[in-house]
């Protein structure tokens, strides 16, 4: 085995718990079966296999290894995670009617968007079924609480993203919605499931929550700061406009021209060459990157303290690392 210093942090946690992964891919490849319409595998599949790093599921394979947790229940949770995961994905794609996902062509396109919609509803399901055979009511409580976060988090997004009057708030509780709700439930039912103490649980709540928060606004930052490495096309959210945290803080400290701009490029949706170029100078000049990049550090910083009140374990160590990772693209 490679040395771990030759491993990215969520590298080095896949490898610590491979012998789990295995177990949940097969889950996964098991539980996405469909007797009767085979179009559910296919569909399935394809996104399931297409590469991701499975850092959702590691999140709750790892919550419960660090709680001392020796039963077969967190195999279950961390195959539902992803197929919750999965299936936002699904519906995310013809939500956003996008062509790629991960460096491939999305389901929506090689199928259509009912299939997508439609298999989405069926992981959804799957994903119940697969959480009550914990037997665990606090454990289908926070995650059934977390996919109607999910789903709320994804509506808000679509009145806020084009409205200028969006605020720093708003935002803050799209992102808590789509993307920090997962996380969070992740590592909280790792430790529920464990039976640890309420106050490890907590700990391992605040810290999903607050790595979630981070891993979104990061992405959200390299819309604009992103290129060829990190496998970003600058200015897609700018294009789609999606009025994302860098955007709100420019908003906020524009003046009148400044946001006759915004209005006619995000609200309206009248782009012409040049706008782009025009919409980067505005984030420069009031800080807007800068000010994103600090608040993504805070929440990375803030997922680290989480993490600290845990025993001293290598897992716990490299989920300390994960969150620095998360934000290294832009520190």
């Amino acid at each position: 085995m490679m040395k771990d210093a030759s491993y990215k942090p969520h590298e080095r946690l896949a490898a610590h718990l491979e012998q789990e992964l295995t177990a949940v891919n097969a889950l996964i490849r098991d539980r996405m079966a469909s007797k009767h319409a085979p179009r559910i595998p296919e569909v399935t599949a394809h996104l399931v296999e297409a590469g991701g790093k499975r850092l959702r599921p590691m999140l709750t394979l790892a919550a419960a290894k660090l709680c001392g947790y020796d039963g077969p229940y967190h195999l279950h949770l961390a195959a539902t995670v992803e197929f919750i995961h999965t299936a936002t994905l699904l519906h995310d794609d013809v939500v956003d009617e996008s062509a790629q996902r991960r460096g491939r062509p999305t389901a929506n396109l090689l199928w259509d968007n009912k299939s997508s919609v439609l298999v989405g509803d069926y992981l959804f399901s799957r994903s119940f079924q697969l959480m009550t055979e914990t037997g665990s009511l606090d454990v289908l409580r926070i995650l059934s609480n977390a996919s109607a976060t999910i789903a709320e988090g994804e509506v808000l997004q679509l009145t806020a993203a084009q409205d200028l009057a969006t605020t720093e708030d708003t935002y803050l509780q799209v992102v808590r919605g789509k993307t920090a709700a997962l996380f969070s439930a992740a590592t909280e039912v790792g430790g529920v499931i464990a039976d640890a103490d309420e106050a490890i649980v907590r700990a391992l709540y605040d810290y999903g929550d607050a790595l979630g928060i981070s891993f979104q606004i990061v992405d959200d930052l390299l819309d604009y700061w992103g290129g060829d490495a990190t496998g970003k096309n600058i200015g897609d959210d700018f294009r789609e406009r999606k009025l994302t945290l860098p955007l709100i803080k420019a908003v906020a400290r524009g003046d009148d021209d400044e946001r006759a701009f915004w209005t006619r490029t995000i609200e309206k949706g009248q782009q012409e060459d040049g706008d782009l170029e025009h919409a980067l100078a505005l984030l420069n000049k009031h800080g807007a990157l800068e000010d994103t990049r600090i608040e993504a550090l805070a929440w990375a910083e803030k997922a680290k303290a989480a993490m600290a009140q845990l025993p001293e374990d290598p897992i716990r160590d490299m989920l300390i690392d994960i969150a620095d990772y998360v934000v290294m693209r832009v520190n």
